[in-house]
């Protein structure tokens, strides 16, 4: 999950990452179905969501928006732009979620629904320069107080054993922007930061977890021919991750000690965009990535589409490749819940994909004020040391591995 092209949401914010994000600053999502790697990084495994907020020249001057359900949840966003003299405008945005209402509808003592406390405020800053080159500037922060349990929890119960719940408090701040270079070229550079602080128990089984991440890319586009659209780039990625489990903690288990990760992910692409003529499009991608961790990282791509003259049919085919280091402790909060030791069998392998995907759009036009949209999608997914849960074996554990085979 990106932010306008950048990995803000993984690790620790994998699972709420979409929340907080105003409604009113959205321009549009867009959807890549596979991996995208080329591109994107090497952890689009299964494909990619990618917000884009608005910018402030479109945002309007100021909006509203709220809802309610039956069960007493409130969500509001509120945006609002504004400028400061002829250089710079700017939009900050408001989202503020509440829900306190304890409900038992199926009688088992625990909550039906996680009850949650949230506010968000994004702020966007578009700077104007000589021939249109871009700049902006965007930073969120998040507070969440969330929880889940038995129906008499409260605060002071956080963290005992008189009253199990479940309580995660999150802190978290971004920062992204894009500068193009001040030079003939099409050359920017796009850069963002992030910290996520989770402070959480699970009945009494804390977990405490801190995590940083810096990012800059560089990427360079040129049309060569009125045929080839190239697009070369290198990335840098640095991920701090820190927390009170066994997943940092050094190996002596007699004198144990304190062991963040820290993991850099250098890496460089190409991909070329070829209009073989009116009707044909290819695009051809490679991407090198090395993890200090875990080695080299060699992500092919390719694309071909398809249309017909009059637009009516449009035939796209996609394959390629995605790799993806799983932390267990950040996406699964089941490990974390009740009373199982959790094992791992082995040190967890990356997981890593070979997606194809073939699709198909057509439009009718029956008459002059409408046409009917047919779209049809197959695709064909092919993992390797996919991270597995096991539950069954023992029930007094929660055993971890990579899958042995595809």
């Amino acid at each position: 999950v990106m932010i306008d092209g950048m990995p803000i949401v993984s690790g620790l914010s994998t699972v709420y990452g979409l929340n907080g994000i105003p409604q009113s600053l959205i321009e549009r999502v867009e959807i890549v179905k596979g991996p995208a790697s080329t591109l994107y990084g090497s952890e689009a495994v299964g494909g990619l969501i990618n917000v884009i907020t608005k910018k402030p020249n479109n945002a309007p001057l100021f909006s509203a928006d709220a809802f309610a359900t039956s069960w007493g949840e409130l969500n509001t966003d509120i945006a609002s732009k504004f400028s400061l003299g002829k250089k710079a405008e700017a939009i900050i945005g408001v989202n503020y979620f509440n829900f306190q209402n304890r409900i038992d509808n199926n009688n088992d003592n625990f909550t039906d629904l996680t009850l949650q406390d949230r506010i968000s405020v994004f702020n966007k800053w578009n700077f104007k320069r000589k021939h249109n080159r871009v700049f902006s500037l965007a930073g969120r922060y998040v507070y969440e107080d969330r929880f889940g349990g038995v129906m008499d929890w409260q605060p002071e119960h956080r963290g005992g054993t008189e009253q199990y719940g479940e309580s995660i408090y999150t802190s978290r701040w971004e920062v992204f922007g894009t500068y193009q270079l001040p030079v003939k070229e099409s050359v920017m550079l796009m850069f963002s930061a992030n910290e996520h602080d989770q402070n959480s128990v699970y009945g009494n089984t804390w977990y405490i977890a801190n995590q940083k991440i810096g990012f800059g890319q560089l990427t360079w586009t040129k049309k060569v021919h009125s045929r080839h659209d190239l697009l070369a780039g290198t990335a840098m990625r640095y991920t701090y991750y820190d927390d009170n489990t066994p997943a940092t903690a050094s190996s002596d288990t007699a004198n144990p000690q304190n062991a963040p990760t820290h993991t850099y992910l250098p890496g460089a692409f190409i991909q070329d965009e070829i209009a073989i003529n009116a009707t044909n499009k290819m695009l051809l991608g490679m991407r090198y990535d090395y993890n200090s961790v875990h080695g080299h990282i060699f992500t092919p791509r390719l694309n071909y589409k398809w249309n017909s003259m009059n637009k009516l049919n449009i035939l796209r085919v996609s394959f390629g490749t995605g790799y993806r280091v799983a932390n267990v402790f950040t996406e699964d909060h089941a490990a974390l819940t009740g009373s199982r030791d959790v094992v791992f069998l082995d040190d967890l392998q990356p997981e890593t994909s070979w997606n194809v995907n073939v699709n198909y759009v057509k439009k009718i036009y029956p008459g002059e004020t409408f046409y009917v949209g047919i779209d049809a999608t197959a695709f064909y997914t092919y993992f390797n040391n996919r991270i597995i849960a096991n539950y069954d074996a023992d029930p007094t554990k929660i055993i971890y591995d990579n899958l042995s085979g595809y």
